[in-house]
């Protein structure tokens, strides 16, 4: 070999030794750095399982905890997972016996269930279901369920979830009130319909009666004294007032018993047609200081309202210039209206009792104890109050709200 070849070859060696070392420190460096890379993957893991663990835990304690049923079941039906509730519930111990959602629907109930499910599986999700079950032991109970699908990584859906709630006794307690209800709007109608007979039947010997003593009167004119003229006034009147009681005990009765429909009404409508029918005398001057609300009511009951207060205003104003004056207030909620009269008054110990049936304060023939009655009642049925400011002699104000 000639030394040129071996200088080649003592270079080539000393090529290939280069290149080792550098593929060594390439590969020393690379393996330091995997593994620095394994033992940060291993703090990671680490985390990662204390985590899950954690999450883990505060999930099982979340479905152990729940006050509700909490049911897990495939999409075929079937029960993966009760907690305690639901083994409570429905009487089942899924860990020794397979169950189907099909066991426990009522017959009567399951179109709606299968339509609920349907939902289910479109939306992803349904709410507020409420319907009946078959528990192990025969019993039948209401329950109300919120439900929603389970997804997998691929966002396909492998299970569903709901939380049940046992609603038995509050649904019970709806069908005692519904039944109550009718029970009750039937006793109304009877009521109202014996009202109306008992009025009639009552008011027709009162008009005989009438009929009789003005028969006698005018048959005995020439015969009868100052005093039995009187007495037959006096009867005559007893008898007018009688009637007027018969009439407005019926009035009362009636109020809240029909089945009309609010509609919205014009106050100032009916003050303005009131003004008409009350025939007010023209010493007295009915002001309304600021427009009335058109609000949503009964037409006749309103009528009634206002007819009453305004009536009693007149009835009992005892002032040459009399005013009676009508406003009202607009809150947020409800309107509060006022009627004032510069009439007799009303003492304060008789504020509270005026509302109350029969309790006339006056001694008239044509006050029957019962106009502020049916006012109270009236409102009562718009959910509204109603209160009065007052000094005798001087002025009363009856105040009353109405919502909007």
């Amino acid at each position: 070999m000639s030394q040129k070849e071996i200088d080649i070859l003592k270079r080539a060696i000393l090529r290939e030794k280069g290149a080792r070392k550098a593929a060594e420190k390439i590969l020393e460096d690379k393996s330091r750095e995997l593994y620095v890379t394994s033992e940060e993957l291993k703090t990671t893991n680490l985390k990662l399982e204390q985590l899950l663990d954690e999450k883990s835990t505060q999930l099982q304690g979340v479905f152990e905890n729940i006050i509700d049923a909490y049911v897990v079941m495939d999409l075929k039906g079937n029960i993966i997972k009760f907690n305690d509730p639901a083994v409570v519930l429905f009487g089942y111990d899924i860990d020794n016996e397979p169950l189907n959602v099909i066991n426990l629907i009522y017959k009567k109930d399951y179109k709606y269930a299968m339509k609920s499910f349907k939902k289910l599986q479109e939306n992803g999700f349904f709410t507020n279901y409420r319907a009946r079950i078959h528990t192990k032991n025969k019993d039948i109970k209401w329950v109300h369920i919120n439900a929603s699908l389970i997804f997998n990584k691929q966002k396909k859906p492998i299970a569903a979830q709901g939380i049940v709630r046992d609603i038995t006794d509050l649904k019970n307690l709806e069908l005692q009130k519904e039944s109550l209800l009718k029970k009750v709007e039937k006793s109304n109608d009877e009521l109202q319909e014996y009202a109306h007979i008992v009025s009639h039947d009552l008011k027709s010997p009162l008009r005989s009666i009438d009929a009789l003593v003005s028969w006698i009167k005018e048959d005995n004119q020439e015969h009868l004294d100052a005093a039995s003229l009187q007495n037959f006034e006096l009867i005559s009147g007893t008898l007018e007032k009688m009637e007027n009681l018969i009439s407005s005990i019926l009035s009362y009765s009636s109020i809240g018993f029909d089945s009309v429909k609010k509609e919205m009404v014009n106050l100032n409508t009916i003050v303005q047609d009131l003004n008409k029918i009350l025939m007010i005398p023209e010493h007295i001057t009915v002001k309304v200081k600021s427009k009335l609300p058109t609000i949503k009511g009964h037409q006749t009951k309103l009528e009634q309202l206002f007819q009453n207060l305004i009536g009693n205003a007149v009835k009992f104003m005892d002032k040459e210039d009399g005013l009676i004056e009508i406003d009202v207030k607009e809150t947020p909620s409800y309107y509060e209206f006022s009627i004032k009269d510069n009439g007799i008054g009303i003492d304060k110990k008789y504020h509270e009792k005026i509302f109350k049936i029969f309790n006339s304060l006056n001694e008239r023939k044509d006050s029957t104890g019962i106009g502020l009655s049916i006012v109270k009642k009236i409102i009562d049925i718009h959910n509204g109050e109603i209160w009065l400011d007052s000094e005798v002699g001087e002025y009363t104000t009856f105040y009353f709200t109405l919502k909007k």
